[in-house]
C-alpha cells in the first residue's frame, strides 16, 4: 500500500511537471504570427493558359465556332477523338448553356 502511494506521487508531480510544459508551449504559440489560416478566395474560372489542356466542352466549342457553316457529328468525332457518349454529353451541355444550337439534324452552329 505504501508504495502504491509513492508511486502515485511519483505520477502527480510528473503530471504537474508535463502541464507546466504545455501551458509553456501555449503560450509560445500564442505569440507566433498568425499565418493566414482563413479559407481561400473563390477563384473566377478562366480559360486555360497556353501549355494547359482544353476541357472536353472547350474543345468542342472551339471546333464549333470555327466553322461557319456548322459542324457535323462525324466532324466532331474526327477532329476531338471522343467517344459518342462523350461528344453527345458535350453538345447537350453546350447546347444548355446557350452556346450552340443544332441547325438541322446532326449539325450544330455557335449561337
Amino acid at each position: 500500500m505504501k508504495r502504491l502511494k509513492e508511486e502515485m506521487k511519483s505520477i502527480a508531480k510528473s503530471l504537474v511537471s508535463l502541464s507546466k510544459q504545455v501551458e509553456k508551449l501555449s503560450k509560445e504559440l500564442g505569440k507566433l504570427p498568425k499565418t493566414g489560416n482563413a479559407p481561400a478566395a473563390k477563384k473566377s474560372v478562366a480559360r486555360p493558359a497556353a501549355g494547359k489542356p482544353m476541357t472536353v466542352l472547350e474543345s468542342v466549342f472551339d471546333i464549333v465556332k470555327r466553322s461557319r457553316k456548322g459542324v457535323t457529328i462525324a466532324q466532331l468525332k474526327e477532329k476531338t477523338g471522343l467517344k459518342p457518349r462523350q461528344l453527345s454529353n458535350a453538345l447537350y451541355k453546350l447546347s444548355n448553356k446557350g452556346q450552340v444550337y443544332a441547325k438541322e439534324r446532326g449539325v450544330y452552329v455557335k449561337k
